[in-house]
């Protein structure tokens, strides 16, 4: 099989992807969107003084608020620079949460096209709302479950001050509550999510199980 895309060929170690599903819709406003900048700030950061994790973790995001946008296409930790967040209009969860799942298959189609192995992919929501889009919210639960129950992603939800705790649960897999937010420690959780995938992107390629990943107790209420 043939390389022939750069960034593949310029290292071709086997990779890590995270995609960030991020609310900035209007009530994350202020404290909120600041200190949630600060925490990707913080993610880059921390994944960078790995060596071998930042050849491996790639990041994507998507945000939700008065557009459903995908603000950063996969890259390498090196490449991300973290884009300074603001927060206006409706909460489009189920829309984001589709456009991610999408983004995906197709990272991970491009993966396999290259020879490039991949450990499962991480999408990790951050909400402090409740969608605002019913149709496609529901599909994109089922959509979530069942990659879950495949296996071809590990799915985490986040829920900030004001988030909807009964939405999120409704979104998590069986067997797996959401996580809530102390007082908007998105340092102390994006150091976590750092530690987490460092944790996985130094393990086998097709391990199977998820590991052990590190406590939450600075973090999660």
């Amino acid at each position: 099989m043939t390389i022939s895309r750069p960034e593949f060929l310029e290292n071709p170690e086997s990779r890590c992807p995270v995609i960030l599903v991020l609310d900035t819709s209007a009530s994350m406003q202020g404290t909120p969107i600041e200190a949630l900048n600060e925490g990707l700030a913080e993610f880059k950061f921390d994944v960078e003084q790995d060596a071998l994790a930042s050849l491996r973790v790639e990041v994507s995001l998507v945000t939700f608020g008065s557009v459903v946008q995908k603000k950063q296409d996969f890259v390498t930790i090196d490449d991300f620079t973290p884009p300074v967040l603001t927060a206006a209009g409706k909460t489009p969860m189920g829309e984001a949460l589709q456009l991610a799942l999408d983004s995906l298959e197709e990272r991970k189609s491009l993966y396999r096209a290259h020879g490039i192995s991949y450990y499962r992919p991480w999408v990790f929501l951050i909400t402090d709302g409740a969608p605002t889009d019913g149709v496609l919210w529901q599909e994109a639960v089922e959509k979530v479950h069942q990659q879950e129950k495949d296996q071809h992603l590990s799915f985490f939800a986040v829920g900030v001050e004001g988030a909807d705790r009964d939405i999120l649960q409704e979104l998590m897999p069986e067997g797996r509550a959401p996580f809530f937010l102390k007082d908007l420690k998105f340092k102390e959780l994006f150091r976590w999510v750092s530690a987490s995938v460092k944790r996985v992107s130094m393990g086998k390629v097709g391990g199977g199980d998820m590991m052990a990943l590190p406590p939450v107790h600075e973090w999660a209420a």
